[in-house]
């Protein structure tokens, strides 16, 4: 399979595949393709659909299929940001946010993570659950704003405001830590906690998390007593 991201704050992936490859996306995820592509909707049983739900995916998901020769598909972000490829190994599962999962090939495995510790899911930013990549293939994911990646050591962390961690690969640790002070608290305007990645591993943020765009956004939206 073979790829280009094009666009900026509105990108889109768009895939050329060969006969017989197959691409997974998320219910509606198709933006445009070729003919020949063909679609079949699958749910994969009552506990992936729930899980799926859960971590802000749609419970159905779609395969496209090339069929008597070369295929093209694309798939647009939803929102303004980031598209960012990932490769997935058996020794590489990635972790990402909550409804970041756009497309991958049929090889790469969708489920849930739950956090190991229940304050780092209660307020560590995007719910208890976020999404787990794992198999071998490549994965596109999506993310609010501009992408950065930082390189952790061995027990090298770095912090993260709510909201704004985008992905991870599953060798780092997450945990919750508490802003320190009354009037940091109150008045700080950054919450009462703050989300703690310690290596070794991958992290990327995102330059604006989902609550962000949402109160932007807001602001511009006709209110329900007008």
């Amino acid at each position: 399979m073979r790829y280009e991201i094009q666009g900026e704050t509105l990108p889109v992936v768009i895939m050329q595949v060969d006969e017989g490859e197959s691409i997974i996306t998320e219910a509606g995820g198709m933006s445009w393709m070729s003919p020949n592509m063909e679609m079949k909707t699958q749910g994969g049983g009552i506990g992936k659909m729930f899980g799926r739900a859960l971590s802000g995916d749609t419970m159905f998901q779609n395969i496209y299929t090339a069929e008597g020769g070369p295929g093209m598909i694309a798939c647009a972000a939803t929102f303004p940001g980031s598209i960012k490829a990932f490769e997935i190994t058996p020794d590489n599962p990635m972790i990402f946010q909550k409804s970041s999962f756009l497309c991958s090939e049929d090889t790469v495995e969708f489920s849930i993570f739950f956090q190991k510790k229940f304050g780092a899911g209660l307020f560590g930013g995007e719910g208890f659950i976020l999404q787990q990549i794992s198999g071998e293939g490549l994965c596109f994911a999506e993310f609010n704003g501009h992408l950065l990646e930082y390189e952790l050591g061995v027990g090298e962390e770095l912090i993260v405001e709510t909201g704004n961690l985008a992905a991870m690969t599953a060798s780092c640790d997450m945990s919750i830590i508490t802003v320190k002070g009354l009037k940091n608290k109150f008045f700080g305007g950054e919450g009462f906690f703050n989300t703690k990645i310690t290596g070794p591993g991958r992290v990327w943020v995102q330059s604006m998390s989902p609550q962000e765009m949402a109160n932007a956004l807001a602001r511009f939206l006709p209110s329900s007593n007008s």
